[in-house]
């Protein structure tokens, strides 16, 4: 029996993979030598733009990364593509499209001794990288966007679209793992997201915040036809107009009409952390209760280059990356 047919006779979600097929249009997809990363190169408005999907692989050497989660090899060979990329560049700075469907990180034994960190540290800092560089990163979500798989495989990009899917999901764990964690049933963590954005589940809840550039409604996301492909791909290409018209960075998530609605308080922490950071007197260290001289943390650790991931060991300046 083959990989796939196994994938969906587990009931595995093959949203990811149908979607890789479908907007590569059968272009050569086993670039990255293994069978959970699909990297191909395909036409997307009149370029050549590099598509990367994380898949399940029910004969992946790791088991804890058989269901379409980012797994140590996973991190690591989208760290290594989204690299390629940028070295292949030539001045052109050509778009990368994260077709994203993950349901976790992978989470096991072999993992925390061989560093999943250290893998999906490397996927989110490519993916950074690409984007400080010039290229326009676009996420497309068509199903699952949770936990530290979103953050190595899509969260770095500089705008994310959105299939208008119940299957379509972005929040840092699962409801079962929820639940588990607040001492509340799964009924409750859903009752609690029709109230807080946040902690909702859903794509609409998520689109609220101000982090999407574009939801997009009437798509079959399971069986897309021509005019659904059509669609999605005009969205891609208005997308990677928007990224190469914008900034690098990913201020664009926190001064959206939404954003401003929804994240008010947030912004407002934000604005109020930036004045300490940059008020600090230089060349002092930090004292109790004040931010470190601009550009530095409190030692040991220095912050890394706005926009990029921190280093292992250093920290970030607020607003940098995360949004």
């Amino acid at each position: 029996m083959s990989a796939e047919s196994m994938s969906a006779k587990s009931g595995l979600s093959r949203r990811g993979r149908i979607w890789f097929d479908a907007l590569t249009g059968g272009a050569a997809a086993n670039l990255s030598g293994l069978k959970s990363v699909c990297v191909a190169d395909a036409e997307l408005g009149g370029e050549t733009a590099r598509f990367i999907a994380v898949v399940p692989d029910a004969q992946n050497r790791f088991p804890r990364a058989r269901g379409g989660e980012v797994g140590l090899d996973e991190g690591w060979a989208l760290a290594r593509h989204v690299r390629a990329t940028i070295a292949q560049a030539n001045g052109a700075r050509r778009p990368i499209i994260a077709i994203v469907d993950v349901s976790s990180q992978a989470y096991g034994r072999r993992e925390e001794l061989l560093g999943i960190h250290l893998a999906c540290a490397a996927a989110a800092d490519a993916y950074a990288s690409a984007r400080l560089a010039g290229h326009p990163v676009i996420a497309l979500l068509v199903g699952k966007a949770m936990s530290g798989a979103f953050l190595a495989h899509g969260y770095q990009a500089n705008r994310i679209i959105a299939l208008d899917s119940p299957e379509v999901m972005v929040q840092a764990m699962g409801k079962q793992a929820a639940a588990r964690v607040t001492r509340s049933s799964v009924e409750e963590m859903e009752k609690l997201g029709e109230r807080i954005a946040p902690v909702a589940y859903d794509i609409r809840s998520y689109a609220s915040l101000g982090l999407l550039h574009k939801l997009i409604e009437g798509i079959d996301a399971d069986a897309p036809g021509r005019i659904d492909l059509d669609r999605v791909r005009a969205e891609l290409v208005d997308a990677v107009a928007d990224a190469r018209a914008g900034a690098s960075d990913l201020a664009c998530r926190l001064t959206s009409p939404a954003a401003r609605k929804t994240r008010a308080a947030s912004i407002e922490v934000r604005r109020r952390l930036a004045e300490q950071w940059h008020s600090a007197e230089p060349g002092r260290a930090a004292e109790p209760g004040r931010s470190a001289e601009p550009g530095r943390a409190a030692e040991p650790g220095r912050s890394a280059e706005p926009g990029r991931v921190a280093e292992p060991g250093r920290a970030a300046k607020p607003g940098d990356v995360h949004s």
